[in-house]
Parts: C-alpha cells; sequence; structure tokens
C-alpha cells in the first residue's frame, strides 16, 4: 500500500525536482503494411499508425491530468522501415515516401515523434538497407516528426565497417541539408551497436521484430529526483549513497509503472517496459552533471566521473527492478551534452573533453549523445567516432551509440540552438589526425570470441 507520506514525497519530486514521464511510446508492427507498390505501402503505413494511435495523445493527456504526473512525450515507434519498404522500394525517393507518410501520420495524430526509419546492418547490407540510409539526408530535411536510427554492430557479429563508413556521410549530408535549422536532421539520427528491440527513447525508437502487434512502452527521468536525495547523504561512504540511489530509483520507477499499466488498460495495448533512465533536460537542477556535483566532483569530467557514473548506471538499475518486473530499454543514466545545462557548463569550462565522454560511455546507458562538432569535421572522422564507439559496445556486450551533430558553419568557441527539449549545444574540438586509411579499408571487424557462447 501507498501511505500518504508517500504521496507527498511524490508530489514534492513532481513540484519542486522535475520528476515527469518523459514518454508514453506505443510500438506499432507495421509488417502487415507491406505491398509491391510504394503508394499503397504508404497508405497502409498511413492508415495502421493513425488507427492504433488515434487515442494515444488524448490517453496520455488524461492520465496526466487524472494523477498529476507530466507526461512530456507521447510518441510512436515502427518496425524499421528497410524491412517493410524492402518489397516495393527501388529508389533512395521510394523510402523518401515512406518518410513522409510517417511524418503525416505523426502530425495526425498529435504526437512529438515517431522512430522507426531505420536499418538494421550489424553483418551486412541488403540493397534495401543501403538505399534508405542514403535516403536519410533528405527524408529527415523533409519531414518534421520523423527519427532515424541504423544500428550497425553487435556482439555477436563484429562491426560493419562499410555501414560506418557510409553513416560518416551520411551524418555529413545531413547536416548540409537542415543547416538552416542549426543542422537540427542529426539531432533525429542515430546509430547504434547492439540495438534493443524495446527503447521507447528518441532517435533511437524502433519497434523490434521480436515484439508483439502492438505494444507500450514507457521512460520515466529524475537526475532532479537523484541530485536532491543525495543532499542527505552529502560526505556519507558509498555504502549508503548506493542505498540512497536504490532506494530513489525504486519510486521514480513506481511513478512510472502506474503510469504504463493505466496506459495499456485504457489503450487495450499490452505493456512492454519501463525504461528507467535518468535521461536530463535543459531546465535548471535537471542534470546528470548535478549529481556527479552533489557526489563530491568539482566539475563533470574530473578524475572520478567515470567511477561516478558506474556507481549511478549499476544502483539505478538494481532500484529500478525491484519496482518493475519489466526493466527495458536503455535503462541507466544518459550523458548527452545539449539536453543537459550542466553538462554543457562542463564542456564550457574545459572540464569535460570529447575523449572523456568516451571513457564514460563504456559504463552509461546509451553513448556520445547529442554533441555538437566543428561543420567541417571529415566525414572519416566521424566514421572514425563511430568506430570507436560501437567497438566498446560490442566488447562489453552493452548498447552503446553515438548522435553527433557536425554545425555547419560553425567552429570550436560558437553554439547551436535547438530549442525546446534539445537545448543548446557548445562546439566541442576533435582530433584532427587522419583515420581515412583505416576507415577505408571495409569489410566487418570480427565479433569478440566471447560471441560463440552460443
Amino acid at each position: 500500500m501507498i501511505n500518504i507520506h508517500e504521496v507527498l514525497e511524490t508530489n514534492e519530486m513532481i513540484e519542486k525536482e522535475n520528476l515527469d514521464v518523459r514518454t508514453i511510446t506505443l510500438g506499432i508492427s507495421l509488417l502487415g503494411c507491406v505491398d509491391r507498390d510504394v503508394s499503397r505501402l504508404c497508405e497502409n503505413i498511413y492508415e495502421r499508425v493513425t488507427r492504433t494511435a488515434e487515442n494515444l495523445v488524448s490517453t496520455g493527456n488524461a492520465i496526466e491530468r487524472e494523477y498529476g504526473i507530466p507526461i512530456v512525450n507521447k510518441r510512436i515507434s515502427v518496425t524499421p522501415a528497410a524491412l517493410v519498404g524492402a518489397s516495393a522500394c527501388r529508389t533512395t525517393q521510394d523510402y523518401v515516401k515512406i518518410a513522409m507518410a510517417l511524418d503525416r501520420a505523426a502530425k495526425t495524430t498529435g504526437v512529438n515523434f515517431i522512430g522507426g526509419y531505420s536499418a538494421l546492418v550489424p553483418k551486412g547490407m541488403t540493397r534495401s538497407e543501403d538505399l534508405l540510409i542514403r535516403s536519410i539526408p533528405e527524408a529527415l530535411a523533409e519531414t518534421e516528426f520523423v527519427c532515424s536510427s541504423v544500428n550497425l554492430g553487435s556482439t555477436k557479429t563484429g562491426l560493419n565497417m562499410d555501414a560506418v563508413r557510409l553513416m560518416g556521410q551520411v551524418i555529413l549530408d545531413t547536416a548540409e541539408n537542415t543547416k538552416d535549422a542549426g543542422s537540427i536532421g542529426c539531432a533525429k539520427l542515430v546509430v547504434f551497436c547492439n540495438a534493443p528491440d524495446d527503447n521507447p527513447f528518441m532517435a533511437g525508437a524502433f519497434h523490434g521484430v521480436t515484439e508483439a502487434d502492438e505494444v507500450i512502452n514507457v521512460g520515466v527521468s529524475g537526475p532532479g529526483v537523484m541530485r536532491k536525495a543525495m543532499e542527505s547523504v552529502r560526505g556519507a561512504d558509498f555504502g549508503t549513497l548506493c542505498d540512497k540511489v536504490k532506494k530513489t530509483a525504486f519510486k521514480i520507477t513506481r511513478v512510472g509503472q502506474l503510469v504504463a499499466r493505466e496506459a495499456s488498460k485504457r489503450l487495450d495495448i499490452p505493456f512492454g517496459i519501463i525504461d528507467l533512465s535518468l535521461a536530463p533536460t535543459p531546465a535548471v537542477g535537471d542534470s546528470i552533471a548535478d549529481i556527479f556535483e552533489e557526489m563530491g566532483l568539482e566539475r563533470a569530467g574530473a578524475p572520478g566521473t567515470t567511477a561516478a557514473l558506474a556507481l549511478l548506471n549499476d544502483q539505478v538499475k538494481k532500484g529500478g527492478v525491484m519496482a518493475s518486473s519489466y526493466v527495458g530499454g536503455l535503462s541507466g543514466a544518459f550523458i548527452p551534452v545539449s539536453e543537459d545545462q550542466g553538462m554543457i557548463h562542463a564542456v564550457q569550462d574545459g572540464a569535460l573533453t570529447l575523449e572523456k565522454l568516451e571513457a564514460m560511455t563504456c559504463v552509461c546507458s546509451v553513448g556520445l549523445d547529442m554533441i555538437a562538432v566543428p561543420g567541417d569535421t571529415r566525414a572519416s572522422t566521424i566514421s572514425g567516432i563511430i568506430a570507436d564507439e560501437m567497438a566498446i559496445g560490442m566488447v562489453n556486450q552493452k548498447t552503446t551509440a553515438v548522435r553527433l551533430i557536425p554545425a555547419i558553419g560553425k567552429g570550436v568557441g560558437d553554439t547551436v540552438e535547438f530549442g525546446g527539449l534539445l537545448g543548446y549545444a557548445p562546439i566541442m574540438p576533435v582530433n584532427q589526425f587522419d583515420c581515412s586509411d583505416f576507415i577505408n579499408r571495409g569489410g566487418r571487424i570480427p565479433a569478440p570470441i566471447h560471441s560463440f557462447k552460443n
């Protein structure tokens, strides 16, 4: 039973510490939409999405009003478009038509984003997947709500370096195509190693082929709550600190579990997972970097930051699994730059570099996220950064991701503005030494030996 003290405590978290349900994401399978004619395929997709998600936003709004719990985003994820479009799409323009159909469906349903303009190419690319990847720059320039992701590797298959090389150029082209809006297209494009099938967070959400026809996944956030909780154990030993993180994560997850179950019941769609991720916002006090400082670091990036993040990530998961039997997605701690005011300040103060962020991704829940780099960065350099991050995921059997934004026309010392939840980002310097001969080898980096367990 929930007692009155817990009710008051939850109210305090919501009103003063930025606790929210970051997203209700409705996953929709599009496998039944397949058709050899592109126009019919697009209409099938539009009809399927709008019919299934017609009550998603209104239901989320009703739960928000009735329970007083902010639900920031209502989103849709769909089956990777490269699978759905394989029979019909013969050109990149055919795939752009699918992106526009998804965008039209997002506008009709009123959701914030729709994810799944995606390809899964960890071992090799089909002709269809190659076409979709090459269509991404135009698709993201022509749409407003569509998010795209590409899975480039896995622990069991290794890294598809042909796809890694291609994505370096695709990211640059996407930045160029959306340069008038701060290269924002790249904020809606992420590459993965070991991408999960049930991620509710954009830009990487897609509805995996292992999922049911429809499913409700919920993402919960609460960096502000976690930072506030740590004030009561300031100076205490690590065992006490870990207990506080676990107990706080438990309370945050219970809020998400309540919303998830209620949304599932009202929409008559199965509940999938709770993703308990400490996902920050640009709001003051809602920062992962502030948590590090409360733990005793002068700035995020100081010596000890990776250890602090490892502790935080693990204890958040341990607390979350006690509150819900179905914790999945990317649960843990995100370390984006542009979406986190404290991380932005750490970069501006010189405490946080790209290399330190890469080290931190060994123990965070995702990877290099929302990092702006100079617009004249070479495609091969972007591919090299991607390859490094994918290798971390492959060897450590974890999900890693890269969401880089080459800000066209901007250099180190400048900032790029995105607005809203995406905030703004300082342009970070990148290593200028060339890696093109390495990237241009092509082929595949083999999986590590522990992939032969089965």
